[in-house]
């Protein structure tokens, strides 16, 4: 009798605990209204990224002597950019020419000295211990505490003591002017470790400024920011020079294109990136700019075949998965667009760009389950995506869940 009376509890309890399993495993039941997803459209992402300037140097390798890159008309856009009301002793054309003529004679980069210049003032802001009238524009002498540091009777001599100040790191040679760094001398009696021993902006970390952590970054930072072309005619003038000499063809014609990119002179864009391709076919930075300006010019096609190049010299790249996608959602290829989509997804886990397009794709199939589930994941990983949220809430007016 005992052991029909626990057979019978086991069985009893077996049951039970199915049962509760499989109400916990039961999934809550949707319902879609098919005629009302029908009047509801789900749209796209935007394409991703922006073009691309090529960029040869590492900021770890980016020397303290050198040539400038930017020009001078380019720098002066870029400090008028950034502060249109400098606090400055003379007008900013003529600041620029005094660090490029400076700058020229003892061989220091003079456009990112102008940089540095930009970090010390808050381009010429100022609102620390330096003030306007010192002409002082890399913060010589001041140690924090309302300390000062040193007054030069002008700016060109201010920018004079900036170059030498840098040149007593780079070189043991002394400059060839009179010297007016109050500190240069110093540097060389009682810092020997580094007198002429650094030769890279990087190598200002710690050094001029304590701690100093990635203070050569951020100057390099703002060098490459200033270089950035724009659709003003310095930048062309400048991007037309950059192609005459040559130096770099495939990253000139880059340069030029995004010039004209940003004027909106999509086909002479997409002959420049054309012919840094032809120069250097495995450029990834000339295929991506070349895809996006085809797509400017609705030359879809084209701008495939373009990211097909692309991802087979870097499969990781993945805003070119991204973009490919899209375009082939456009021509209803979607198997295409989701295995696009979802190779963005293994590189880039969370991508509630790839989840919200994979739903677009399956709901212009009609295969409404499947891009419920996958707005659903778009959803769960960003509040704020504005695309994602647009395309939620007009499913969800069309979804009932009973559990």
């Amino acid at each position: 009798m005992k052991k029909l009376l626990s057979v019978a509890l086991i069985f009893v309890l077996t049951f039970v605990l199915t049962a509760c399993a499989s109400a916990a495993d039961k999934k809550p039941k949707v319902k879609f209204n098919k005629r009302q997803l029908k009047k509801i459209e789900l749209v796209t992402s935007e394409r991703h990224g922006s073009p691309m300037i090529v960029l040869r140097e590492d900021y770890s390798d980016v020397p303290l002597f050198g040539e400038p890159v930017a020009s001078q008309a380019q720098m002066v856009n870029f400090i008028n950019k950034r502060n249109p009301n400098p606090k400055i002793n003379c007008t900013v054309p003529a600041l620029v020419n005094m660090y490029y003529i400076e700058g020229g004679r003892e061989g220091i980069r003079p456009d990112i000295a102008i940089c540095q210049a930009i970090k010390e003032t808050g381009t010429w802001a100022y609102g620390g211990d330096v003030v306007p009238e010192q002409n002082n524009y890399c913060g010589l002498g001041t140690t924090g505490g309302g300390v000062k540091g040193a007054f030069f009777p002008s700016p060109q001599i201010g920018i004079r003591a900036h170059i030498q100040h840098l040149l007593s790191y780079a070189s043991k040679r002394p400059p060839k002017v009179d010297i007016v760094d109050p500190r240069y001398d110093l540097i060389k009696k009682f810092r020997p470790q580094i007198f002429g021993k650094l030769t890279k902006w990087t190598d200002l970390n710690g050094v001029w400024a304590v701690p100093g952590n990635h203070y050569g970054e951020d100057i390099l930072n703002l060098w490459m920011e200033a270089q950035m072309p724009d659709g003003s005619d310095a930048s062309l003038d400048a991007a037309d020079m950059k192609v005459f000499l040559e130096d770099d063809k495939a990253a000139a014609h880059v340069y030029r294109g995004l010039v004209n990119m940003e004027r909106e002179d999509f086909y002479a864009a997409r002959d420049d990136f054309q012919t840094a391709v032809d120069t250097e076919p495995e450029l990834t930075e000339a295929l991506f700019d070349l895809a996006l300006a085809q797509e400017q010019l609705k030359k879809f096609d084209d701008a495939i075949k373009t990211y097909d190049k692309l991802l087979t010299v870097d499969d990781k790249f993945v805003n070119a998965w991204h973009n490919r996608g899209r375009l082939k959602l456009a021509k209803d290829d979607f198997k295409g667009a989701i295995r696009d989509f979802e190779a963005a997804l293994e590189i880039e886990t969370i991508n509630p760009d790839a989840y919200n397009d994979i739903a677009v794709a399956y709901f212009r199939q009609k295969k409404y389950e499947d891009a419920w589930n996958f707005l659903q994941k778009a959803a769960k990983q960003s509040s704020t995506n504005e695309t994602v949220k647009a395309n939620y809430d007009k499913f969800s007016a069309c979804v009932k869940i009973k559990k």
